[in-house]
Order: C-alpha cells, then sequence, then structure tokens
C-alpha cells in the first residue's frame, strides 16, 4: 500500500480518493479486480488504475468524480477513531516546532486513534522509528489498523502499558503527550527525553494547563510555550470573498518545552528565570 506515489499516475494498491458532487469524497485501497460502490454508482478499480491523477472518472450510472491522491490531512480526517483527534492545523505546527525529521526515534503516549502516530511516522521516514504507549488494548488494535491502512505499521512499534510506571526507552529525539493527567507524568517523560529534546503535550483546559506549566518547571523544563491554533477559512469565489459560516477553533491548548540540564551556579539564575526554567511556589 502507498500513501502518496510519485507516480504520475495511479497504480495497484495506491491510496485513491474519490471526490463527487457537493464534495462528498471517499478514500480507498486500489486493488486490481475490485469494485468500490456508492450511492452514486459503482466504479471499478480496474477503471481507475493507470489513470492519470487529477482526471475525472464516472461511475456506471454516470456520476462524475474526481481521482486524487490524498493528502495528510484528507487521510487523518477520514480515519475511523473512538477518539477524539487531533486536527491537520495543530499536527503540522506540532512536527515543525518539534522539529520531527527523517531517522530520529520519537515517542508519544496517548495512541487514541493514530493521528498523530501517522503523522509522526510518516516525518519520521522508512529509517525513523515512533514508539507509542498506549493504555486501553481496544484503542490500540483501531490505531494499529489505521497505521496499516495507510502503510506505515512498521515505522511503528505500539506498547500496551501505564507510563506512569515508567518506560523503557531514553535519549528520545521528542516525545508528544496526549493523556487526561500530563502534570503527573512530566518526570516519566524527561526520563526517556534525550538533553535538549522537545516536548509537546495537547491540553484541554486551562486547570490542566497551569498543573502542567508547574511540573515542567519542577522537572528542569525550559522555553516554555503554551498556545492554541484557530483556523478560519474564505470563501474562494473572486466575487464575494469572505470568511465561510464555520471555522475550527479551539481543539486544546499546545504546551512546548525542552529538556535542559541546568547548573548549580548562581550566575545561571537570571538566565534561568527568563527561560522560564526557575521554580515557582505552586499555589
Amino acid at each position: 500500500m502507498t500513501l502518496s506515489s510519485s507516480s504520475p499516475v495511479a497504480q495497484d494498491g495506491d491510496l485513491a480518493q474519490l471526490v463527487g458532487l457537493r464534495h462528498k469524497h471517499f478514500i480507498l485501497t486500489l486493488k486490481t479486480g475490485a469494485e468500490f460502490q456508492t450511492h452514486r454508482g459503482v466504479l471499478k478499480h480496474d477503471d481507475l488504475i493507470g489513470k492519470s491523477w487529477g482526471t475525472q472518472v464516472f461511475s456506471h450510472l454516470g456520476s462524475p468524480f474526481f481521482l486524487l491522491q490524498p493528502s495528510m490531512a484528507d487521510l487523518l480526517i477520514d480515519l475511523p477513531r473512538n477518539t477524539q483527534i487531533l486536527y491537520p492545523k495543530d499536527i503540522g505546527y506540532i512536527l515543525i516546532t518539534m522539529g520531527i525529521a527523517p531517522g530520529q526515534t520519537v515517542m508519544e503516549a496517548g495512541t487514541g486513534s493514530g493521528s498523530m502516530t501517522i503523522a509522526l511516522a510518516s516525518a519520521v521516514g522508512p529509517q525513523g522509528k515512533v514508539i507509542s504507549y498506549e493504555q486501553k488494548p481496544d484503542t490500540q488494535n483501531l490505531a494499529r489498523k489505521n497505521l496499516a491502512r495507510v502503510g506505515l505499521a512498521e515505522r511503528v512499534e505500539f506498547k500496551l502499558r501505564d507510563i506512569s510506571e515508567g518506560m523503557d526507552e531514553t535519549n528520545v529525539s521528542a516525545f508528544f503527550l496526549d493523556v487526561p493527567n500530563p502534570y503527573d507524568l512530566v518526570p516519566q517523560v524527561r526520563a526517556t527525553l534525550r538533553p535538549g529534546g522537545f516536548f509537546c503535550a495537547l491540553i484541554p483546559t486551562f486547570n490542566q494547563v497551569e498543573k502542567t506549566l508547574y511540573a515542567l518547571r519542577r522537572n528542569n523544563f525550559a522555553f516554555i510555550e503554551t498556545c492554541e491554533l484557530l483556523l478560519r477559512f474564505y470563501k474562494s469565489e473572486p466575487s464575494r470573498i469572505r470568511p465561510t459560516d464555520r471555522m475550527v477553533a479551539h481543539t486544546g491548548f499546545l504546551i512546548f518545552a525542552r529538556r535542559i540540564e541546568p547548573s548549580e551556579d548562581e550566575r545561571t539564575r537570571e538566565l534561568l528565570d527568563e527561560i522560564g526554567a526557575g521554580q515557582l511556589e505552586e499555589r
């Protein structure tokens, strides 16, 4: 199965997207001899294989579709899920801010339906590795299926464990945390990260953010940043450009930080305070 083929034409095993009337879209894996059934008719995979991406195809009822390669955003939004997924607006910013790059070993806890896992696995490339911890067997099983669907399962090592019991890894480049109590798990995360390693947590509420900020300072993390990303689309009609009626607003707060190794030298105190590593008394 190919996530994003470089071929200009659709091939057997490729993931393909069919976009029809009213932007109704479907994502499927092309397979010789197979058929895809929709309420607007049947499309034979053999009629799609060999077609150039971006061309129009028709069901047996004559309904039109465009044949496209799905983007990463299309795939993540389309994932079967039993938990809230991360949105592309957050995932893209997380990957860039954490410096996720080919060949790295990175970790996450709270696999969920696997949307962030897929993005991480794509970003680290075939030489990289993602280690993903999850507590719930049914949730992990769904994530495994989603990774297999996009052909990235071999880049991920799944572990079924509560990370409060500790983790096996050390010296990883980056750690993404998406659990209900991130503030309780900062020490365990620190133990897995290499010095200077990247940390990110997705957190839904203010009170959880506050507790996490205190925990990061207590455990020698610095360069701490907290943000949220709001995405607003505009109608792409030249004669009536305006915001669309809906926007993708608050999906969660993002907290970023780096593991540091502070010196006991008093001359560093001002700098530590400036980068957010100074100890604060929790209220």
